[in-house]
């Protein structure tokens, strides 16, 4: 990503995009306090590093397993989640150093 003062408009617009689904902003809620939203699921790691499962995800939606892979894939193109694979299993968590420079930028841009 480029510094905060020459973030490109286009990186911008991917990001609202992505956020732009409903779905897509309520699992980045959700992942912003994985414990809370996903406690009720066993981990297969730690959540806060690693990350969660995207059958979590999954579950929690209550979406296909397509859906919420494609979901998963727009957040991760807007470079707004990290994946982390563990086994079979894909995990994410959010990008938090990112957002704050998204929301710098925000701040300095619009």
């Amino acid at each position: 990503m480029a510094a905060t003062a020459e973030l490109e408009p286009g990186e911008l617009i991917e990001v609202f995009k992505a956020l732009g689904n409903p779905a897509r902003l309520q699992i980045m809620q959700w992942l912003k306090d994985p414990e809370a939203h996903f406690g009720a699921y066993e981990p297969i790691a730690d959540r806060r590093t690693v990350g969660v499962c995207v059958t979590h995800i999954q579950a929690k939606a209550g979406l296909a397993q397509s859906t919420v892979s494609s979901y998963m894939s727009t957040l991760e193109r807007a470079g707004l989640v990290r994946p982390t694979r563990i086994g079979k299993w894909t995990h994410y968590r959010r990008d938090e150093e990112r957002l704050t420079r998204l929301a710098q930028a925000i701040g300095t841009t619009v």
